[in-house]
């Protein structure tokens, strides 16, 4: 009832304002992503599962511009997630999970409030075949995907280039506005068939934490489209993973130190000392386009423990994605991760796969998966 009356009242808010502003443009969207599951562990566990957003998270959207005339308009995009298979929201405290902002679009470039993706994460699309979804190293490893409270300012493209830039002040009730903060920070280059481009993030833990470490996520990536398909290289730095001791995701590695619906800088952040191990992950894919309709493509990757704790992995998969329409696609896929001694890094779509195996059939295990799934955009 609570998520009825909820979506009753906001789909009838913005009814009422786009009727009202005449030179407004509200669009109602979404995406329902649907996928059977099936994992296997080396210990010998599998799991059967129908399971919610592989490329995309099921979600419901509003955005809207209005042309205030002069180069200048105003933006907003309101963002609900789902879980379609339950028809559930993705998160019960709140229900614009996903983004909730509003933007002046300028002849300089944008200015953004609220919460937003971060840089990393909308420039998924040039990390791999998959977008860095279910078939993604880069997002087995972890990305933190949305902050709260967050200024960004986008510049038009120049030249091929655009840059980005967000800062996410922690609001706490004492010290200066950069403590616990997030900042973010990305450049990309579109060339024609050459795309090119780094983000990178830095958070600060809250003055005064046990581990005052910065939490880096530097990702530097390339893509060249030879006609039929596209090649795709990534490598990631950082020390955002870290163990889950509770949870839906069990692991030596199936944590972030960095909240990603909601928390700045969660409180493992000043007291993990993970913060202090950094992983290298390099990846490699690449895609081919069979017809106007059918697509394959693959990936290789590692992710290198640069301290001595011996939490690497390497992984690889296959997929293959074919349009029944302009909004609907149906897709398969086939992954096996290789956990290290220590390791206990998870498989992860665009949202979290659940069930999950327990930490014993995570770590220092061989993950093998495949899925079956539509995807449906309107």
């Amino acid at each position: 009832m609570k998520f009825r009356h909820s979506f009753l009242a906001a789909a009838a808010l913005l009814t009422t304002a786009g009727a009202q502003a005449q030179a407004s443009n509200v669009t109602l969207y979404g995406t329902l992503d649907q996928y059977l599951n099936y994992m296997k562990s080396s210990s010998g566990k599998s799991l059967t599962s129908l399971n919610d957003g592989a490329l995309m998270r099921s979600r419901l959207g509003f955005r809207g511009t209005e042309d205030l005339g002069g180069g200048l308009s105003a933006k907003f995009t309101l963002e609900h997630g789902l879980y379609a298979d339950a028809g559930k929201q993705n998160d019960s405290t709140r229900f614009f999970d996903r983004q909730a902002w509003v933007g002046l679009a300028t002849p300089y470039g944008e200015f953004r409030a609220g919460r937003q993706n971060t840089a990393a994460f909308t420039r998924s699309a040039e990390v791999d075949y998959s977008g860095r979804t279910l078939g993604s190293l880069s997002n087995w490893y972890g990305l933190t995907a949305r902050y709260d409270n967050d200024l960004a300012y986008i510049s038009p493209r120049i030249n091929g280039f655009v840059f980005e830039a967000h800062f996410a002040p922690g609001e706490q009730g004492k010290g200066s506005p950069a403590s616990k903060a997030v900042w973010q920070f990305a450049v990309d280059y579109d060339g024609g068939p050459i795309k090119a481009g780094f983000a990178g993030l830095r958070a600060r833990p809250a003055a005064g934490s046990a581990v005052g470490k910065t939490i880096v996520f530097d990702n530097l990536y390339g893509s060249y489209d030879y006609g039929q398909g596209k090649v795709y290289a990534s490598v990631i730095r950082s020390n955002v993973s870290t163990g889950s001791a509770s949870g839906p995701l069990q692991g030596n590695n199936a944590g972030m130190l960095l909240g990603a619906t909601g928390t700045l800088v969660t409180g493992d952040a000043g007291t993990a000392a993970d913060a202090h191990r950094f992983h290298n992950v390099v990846q490699l894919s690449a895609d081919y386009r069979v017809s106007s309709a059918l697509r394959v493509g693959g990936m290789v990757g590692r992710i290198h423990d640069t301290s001595d704790a011996k939490e690497s992995a390497t992984g690889a998969s296959l997929g293959a994605f074919y349009d029944l329409s302009k909004r609907t696609t149906v897709y398969g896929m086939g992954q096996v991760l290789r956990n290290d001694r220590n390791a206990g890094f998870v498989l992860a779509g665009s949202a979290a796969v659940l069930p999950n195996f327990e930490a014993a059939d995570v770590n220092g295990k061989r993950l093998t998966a495949m899925q079956l799934g539509i995807l449906h955009r309107f």
